[in-house]
Formats: structure tokens, sequence, C-alpha cells
């Protein structure tokens, strides 16, 4: 599909990431959004390169998309709050782990430390 002139365009720049809403229109003359996500990558010799999502919805989806997009954030938010919580965002960040990954770990390295002899310093 071939891109057609921006009709009403809106950024969001987050961090390395850039987000793209353009209302396009269609050869018929329809309009349609396209949403375009561009992500900045830094190679090791200090250039960089941009790598690019993007989707289309017509209009015959808006509808249900903002239905379920909406349903979807509002899940998140109920869940989780609005803070951002993640090792990039907070530089005190722990992972936390519910009891039965912690059981199983600690089962685990129990099991690894009684296959070894116990050494007395006695004996060397």
């Amino acid at each position: 599909m071939m891109e057609r002139e921006e009709i009403f365009s809106k950024v969001l720049r987050a961090g390395r990431r850039t987000y793209f809403f353009d209302v396009r229109a269609t050869k018929a003359d329809d309009y349609y959004l396209t949403i375009t996500e561009s992500k900045k990558f830094t190679n090791d010799d200090g250039s960089f390169h941009y790598k690019k999502h993007k989707i289309y919805i017509y209009k015959e989806d808006f509808s249900e998309f903002k239905s379920i997009l909406g349903e979807m954030t509002d899940y998140i938010i109920e869940q989780k709050g609005d803070e951002v919580i993640s090792e990039r965002h907070q530089k005190d960040f722990k992972k936390e782990y519910n009891n039965d990954d912690y059981t199983a770990k600690t089962e685990d390295t129990l099991k690894a430390t009684e296959s070894f002899t116990d050494v007395d310093f006695d004996d060397i």
C-alpha cells in the first residue's frame, strides 16, 4: 500500500521510542489512522539507526479498537497502578519472587549443596 500524505499528525516522545499518530487519506479520499513506533538503537561505533513498526487502523475498526485499547489500559492501571515499575526506571528495583519460586530455588540450592562433602580444616 502506497503511503498517502498526512492530513493530521501528533507525536509522542517516550525515551528511546517515538510514536507517530497520522491521519491519512485513501485514494477514495476516506481517512484511516497509522500508528508508527520508531525506536532508536546505538551501534558499537557510536552511530545509530531506527527501527520502525507501523499499524494501520481503518474506520470500520475504530469502535472496537478503541474499546479494547481502553479495556486493556484500564486493566493494567487497575492491576498495577500507573507508577512505572522496572529495572530500567528504578535504580533500587529488586525483583520479587513469589513464594513458590523462592521455595523451588531454595530446594534446588539445598539439593546441590548436599552433594558436597564436608571438609574439616584439620584434615588438610
